[in-house]
């Protein structure tokens, strides 16, 4: 095992500049990834990318899980340089238990704007195996468009794992995003 690392925690190297070195770059590109264990719940909801896609399956989460959203925030934390949504918004933190996901995304995008960028484009890529998200795509595209005003492209993925690991045996739901920040003229 190496030191700091503990199998139950994620953990995280941060690189984050000083706010006094602000980036200076045309373009900014961050990749986020997210992951939650599922399970039967009576009364749970699994929410992707603002969407309640299910009703009978929710999240293990101290949020609302909704792994879209927190890969989105990665994405962007990590195009800033400012770390991770794990650092942003600890779990160890009892305000943010089961906060609607929405909230980060405002926070970190809010970040984006004082450090003088705005959304150019983000590319979501969905793994689950069910329930099939084809019908609800429009409107978790159009959830993320409204909170990134005025982003240019909003793609949205969605693919299973083909019966490979917990996303294939509809055990987790994952989430990867890549987002270009573009500095503002």
């Amino acid at each position: 095992m190496v030191h700091g690392l503990t199998p139950a925690r994620k953990a995280s190297v941060t690189s984050s500049a000083p706010s006094s070195n602000r980036p200076t770059a045309s373009f900014l590109i961050g990749h986020g990834y997210d992951i939650h264990r599922l399970e039967k719940r009576e009364e749970g909801k699994l929410v992707l990318a603002g969407v309640i896609v299910s009703d009978e399956i929710a999240p293990i989460a101290h949020s609302d899980g909704d792994v879209v959203y927190h890969a989105l925030c990665d994405a962007m934390l990590g195009a800033l340089g400012q770390g991770d949504i794990g650092e942003a918004f600890p779990d160890s933190d009892t305000q943010w238990k089961d906060a609607p996901s929405h909230i980060f995304v405002q926070d970190v995008f809010n970040r984006a704007r004082r450090a003088g960028y705005r959304v150019s484009n983000v590319d979501v890529t969905l793994m689950l195996e069910r329930p099939k998200i084809a019908p609800l795509k429009q409107q978790m595209i159009a959830n993320v468009r409204q909170l990134l005003e005025p982003v240019a492209i909003v793609n949205l993925k969605a693919g299973t794992n083909e019966g490979c690991d917990a996303v294939g045996r509809g055990e987790a739901v994952a989430a990867h995003v890549v987002v270009l920040l573009a500095r503002d003229a």
